[in-house]
């Protein structure tokens, strides 16, 4: 069995003759995408989504859906990443508020089953990043705590098409800063979701997740922080490489 390796460390840039095609699926600002651009370094990064995303940071931005468009033109990249919304996915919606959700008939879109089908037909590696509670195959969960981050934000990532070992998980460090049941607790993160109870700030968001180009208080809540997706860049890279170089 492969043991688990540290990933808190600094990473050199890297890259390959050829520029290597990227398409980020539901990209949002594109958190994932500035972290395969550290970890590819010559590279063109896609990103699609459903909304007009103004601070999208990539090289191109398609706005429409993004299974649809995976079915007619994931073939054309070398790497697809994949963050289907997590709002139907997470313990909340399915415990904790689904009597509310119900009663007032509101339903989330549940896209994790055909964005893989999508996936799968492109022939393409892939990965599909979700929450815990979620349908993906937990095959890499990272944690802010392993990148030195002020926010925790587990993801769980599937793989398609090529596998690399769970690095170590190191233990946290205290709180998330906040109120939780009317009482204040003080601790190295932050909150990076909702407002209010103490919740992170557009600025608190910006250095938490390390994203220096949006200030959309909501879209930073969103964004994966890059050093996820420079991390499986860097390690898809280091399973692909030579695969690579023989295609270009």
């Amino acid at each position: 069995m492969t043991q688990p390796t540290s990933i808190r460390r600094a990473l050199a840039p890297l890259a390959l003759n050829g520029p290597i095609r990227v398409l980020d699926a539901f990209s949002c600002i594109g958190g994932g995408t500035d972290g395969y651009r550290r970890a590819f370094g010559n590279c063109h990064v896609t990103g699609v989504d459903i909304q007009a995303q103004p601070d999208y940071c990539g090289d191109a931005f398609h706005q429409g859906d993004a299974v649809e468009f995976i079915r007619e033109h994931g073939h054309e990249f070398d790497f697809i990443h994949a963050s289907p919304p997590c709002q139907g996915e997470g313990a909340p919606t399915k415990g904790t508020n689904a009597a509310r959700n119900a009663a007032i008939g509101r339903t989330y879109p549940r896209l994790i089953a055909p964005t893989r089908a999508a996936l799968d037909a492109t022939g393409r590696p892939y990965v599909i990043e979700n929450v815990a509670g979620s349908e993906v195959r937990k095959d890499v969960r990272l944690c802010g705590e392993q990148f030195g981050l002020a926010v925790l934000m587990h993801r769980y990532f599937e793989l398609g098409g090529w596998t690399t070992a769970q690095p170590a998980h190191p233990l946290h460090r205290g709180y998330v800063r906040g109120y939780r049941h009317g009482e204040w607790r003080d601790g190295p993160y932050v909150a990076a979701y909702g407002k209010g109870g103490g919740k992170a700030t557009v600025a608190e968001i910006r250095e938490a997740k390390r994203i220096d180009w949006s200030t959309d208080h909501l879209r930073l809540r969103e964004a994966l922080p890059p050093a996820y997706t420079e991390w499986i860049g860097r390690a898809f890279l280091a399973a692909h490489i030579p695969a690579l170089e023989v295609a270009a």
